[in-house]
């Protein structure tokens, strides 16, 4: 039950701690009018996506082997999808801000420490007690972490925390996006 919920959580800290500098480690190409600095987050968040896919993969492959095969794990990929639309938001957002606050990056492992702790990695939603669950709802990583656990392998398809996850997730990508393109043309002069 843990392992569902804590590789898309390590897929998502490891895009996170890697993407908020990803703009100030390419300085080079800041000052490159040709380059679309806005793909820069995008690689990382990508290639940190690698291991998680793995990870994906590697459980599916141990469930199936066991005969733990479900229909609702079809979803995966559109899981995965919104993952990678939220993290690239946030990503942008945080690597925009990044170059005018540069400390931010350094704050980023107290916040990955603090998002693992109240999200449902390795408790279940029926441990959670009643009165605690109007803090779980402001996470987004609570309806990420409870979609892939009922998918992989509870076995149903929550179609209410997919929705509310789904408009997360655009709405996270589409103001990344907007915050990183008006603040790019500032970044030449900061970095």
């Amino acid at each position: 039950m843990m392992f569902p919920g804590l590789i898309p959580f390590l897929g998502f800290s490891e895009s996170l701690s890697t993407g908020v500098g990803s703009v100030l480690a390419n300085r080079g190409l800041i000052r490159n009018t040709m380059f679309p600095i806005e793909l820069i987050p995008v690689k990382t968040v990508m290639s940190s996506s690698v291991t998680m896919l793995v990870g994906l993969g590697l459980l599916l492959a141990t469930l199936w082997l066991r005969g733990q095969v479900l229909p609702s794990q079809a979803m995966i990929p559109v899981i995965f999808i919104l993952q990678m639309l939220f993290t690239i938001g946030i990503v942008w957002l945080l690597a925009a801000l990044n170059v005018f606050f540069q400390d931010l990056g350094q704050m980023i492992g107290v916040v990955i420490l603090f998002l693992m702790l109240v999200s449902p990695i390795a408790y279940t939603l029926d441990m959670i007690p009643h009165s605690l669950m109007p803090l779980m709802y402001p996470n987004p990583l609570f309806y990420m972490i409870m979609l892939y656990r009922d998918t992989i392998i509870v076995g149903e398809i929550p179609l209410d925390l997919l929705g509310i996850f789904s408009g997360i997730s655009l709405i996270s990508f589409f103001c990344g996006y907007y915050v990183f393109n008006r603040l790019k043309p500032l970044f030449a002069d900061y970095v």
